[in-house]
């Protein structure tokens, strides 16, 4: 096939046969005996160039992506050997990749002193065309048919406020409770005024009103620790203040749907070494299965 490809796209035989170090005699064997086996002539041969068949022109193309592929899967398995190295970009939504990936990352980096990480924080769909990047984090459903889309532990929202607040106003005991009282939402809510809930008596939804709203749910959270009311926020901006007891969760079986969560990338048939690190290291912390 290569010498096939040679005489094509070097227009003769004897010009093939110097590229490859061998005979014409030789050049002109080898492609006599793909159209031996294939049935069918290949070239039209005149006295100073070749010129392909209709079925010529279609095995030429066949023939270049097959040669191509034996170039991508001997230099994938070169480079998957290789140590990660290089620099990688990555696309997350903010406030999963302030509060997990970032800290992350920094055991990324000790495992891998070759690889440089440079994160993009962004809550719009991502673009893997975008500033280079290879992966991406996405919350909600997938809709790019060219992307690998490989799932990580579901996203959980939960509601917590402080100990001064709750000592104030009264804990809910359930979710009909959460309409008097202050109950801090994002600005851009479709729906302020009522939360989205389910547990043991199913779904609920509950009336809820504050005076305090803000378009950012860590301004909200630092709200919440100061007394101003009860905030629904991610599990991963929220689990540092429960576990240090800054915030108390508030009803803990009642809680939002949580939404998927997938790692993102393009179908690339030669990952290079950093990129197949980083899918590993992220799925085995992040992913559906990790512990």
């Amino acid at each position: 096939m290569t010498m096939f490809v040679r005489v094509v796209e070097h227009g003769s035989f004897s010009a093939a046969a110097d590229a490859a170090g061998v005979s014409p005699t030789m050049a002109g064997k080898q492609v006599r005996a793909i159209e031996a086996r294939l049935g069918a002539r290949l070239l039209h041969r005149t006295t100073r160039r070749q010129q392909l068949t209709e079925i010529g022109r279609l095995y030429y193309e066949r023939c270049k992506q097959v040669l191509a592929d034996v170039q991508l899967a001997d230099a994938s398995a070169s480079e998957l050997q290789s140590e990660p190295r290089g620099l990688l970009r990555i696309v997350s939504p903010v406030t999963f990749g302030s509060h997990r990936l970032m800290p992350a990352l920094a055991d990324y980096l000790a495992m891998y002193p070759a690889v440089s990480v440079d994160v993009m924080l962004d809550n719009g769909v991502p673009d893997l065309s975008r500033e280079g990047c290879e992966l991406a984090i996405r919350i909600g459903e997938v809709a790019q048919v060219d992307l690998v889309a490989r799932p990580l532990q579901p996203y959980r929202r939960i509601m917590a406020a402080s100990a001064a607040y709750l000592e104030r106003r009264g804990t809910p005991a359930h979710p009909r409770d959460l309409s008097v009282h202050d109950c801090l939402g994002l600005s851009y809510w479709r729906r302020r005024d009522q939360w989205y809930l389910f547990g043991p008596d199913g779904e609920w939804r509950p009336d809820v009103s504050g005076r305090l709203s803000a378009d950012n749910g860590d301004a909200l959270r630092v709200a919440a620790l100061n007394g101003a009311g009860i905030v629904l926020q991610p599990e991963v901006m929220l689990a540092d203040d429960l576990a240090r007891g800054r915030l108390v969760q508030v009803l803990p079986e009642w809680t939002p749907v949580a939404s998927p969560m997938y790692l993102l990338y393009a179908v690339d048939r030669r990952p290079t070494a950093k990129l197949r690190s980083m899918i590993d290291f992220l799925l085995k912390r992040f992913g559906a299965h990790a512990e």
